[in-house]
């Protein structure tokens, strides 16, 4: 690594990534990996996090990937798992909290369409938040608690998205036939749960700045995934760049926000949409 670009190593520091089977969370894995930081993988299934650990080995070192089952939503968990950390001297310097349950937008004809704001159940509620937002502050508390408390810092990164920072355009799932109380939504849990995290990031940024805690948010706009041709369409007209984000584009951002590179941002939201939230 040149010296132009020693900010950005993270050899030697280790990074917690929660949700780190999903689509995003993989590549969250694979920035810190190639910036030379060591990277546990958290989430509910070893079964996923195996098959992450096996996309991530092709480029990295597997002795610099760590898989543990984790629920965000659970104090005990979190912190049996701190303990264990604790007895084999693995500090977490950085903390991504990426695990979110995404409900996806669905709708038949002649079906009750729950994810509409009328009909949305309260225990998907409670289930989502919990994960979402509850499980963002209790890693927080528990691993930036560590960080502050030992007196060498680390940095938080919460993980978004730009519905953080407008509504959802519920026109992006609009389906031909359906009448309206039926249409399907985006549901009013994914725009809570992703400005509650922006709020928590403000609140972190000044909780531990005296111990060297920094926290800032990133928030991704849509990732093409094999959506389908229409919606892709819908999106992508909403866009300037006129298409979806690549799932590895955001990788340098994670890379930046993690390192010494972001060393004087704190308590910000990085919005990466292709510029939609301007228009």
């Amino acid at each position: 690594m040149t010296d132009r670009f020693n900010k950005f190593d993270l050899t030697g520091k280790t990074a917690l990534i929660t949700g780190a089977a999903g689509l995003l969370g993989v590549e969250h894995a694979a920035a810190l990996l190639e910036s030379g930081a060591t990277v546990i993988l958290t989430d509910l299934s070893m079964t996923a996090l195996e098959v992450a650990k096996a996309t991530l080995t092709k480029d990295a070192d597997a002795a610099r990937i760590v898989c543990q089952v984790m629920d965000v939503a659970n104090p005990a968990n979190i912190q049996a798992l701190a303990a264990e950390l604790e007895t084999r001297s693995q500090r977490v310097d950085i903390l991504v909290n990426n695990a979110a349950i995404d409900p996806k937008v669905k709708g038949e004809q002649g079906m009750m369409e729950t994810s509409r704001l009328e009909h949305f159940p309260l225990d998907q509620w409670n289930l989502q938040v919990a994960v979402g937002l509850t499980g963002a502050f209790l890693c927080s508390q528990v691993f930036g608690s560590a960080m502050a408390h030992d007196g060498k810092g680390g940095v938080i990164l919460n993980i978004a998205s730009d519905l953080s920072v407008f509504s959802p355009d519920q026109r992006l799932y609009r389906k031909e036939g359906l009448a309206e109380d039926m249409q399907p939504v985006k549901p009013v849990t994914y725009s809570v749960i992703k400005a509650g995290l922006i709020g928590l990031t403000r609140y972190l940024a000044t909780y531990w700045t005296d111990q060297g805690v920094r926290a800032n948010a990133l928030s991704p706009g849509g990732v093409f995934n094999g959506q389908g041709d229409e919606f892709v369409q819908r999106l992508s007209a909403l866009i300037p760049m006129g298409r979806m984000a690549s799932r590895e584009e955001y990788r340098a951002a994670v890379q930046f926000l993690c390192s010494d590179a972001s060393s004087y941002l704190n308590g910000q939201n990085i919005v990466m949409d292709g510029g939609r939230s301007v228009w």
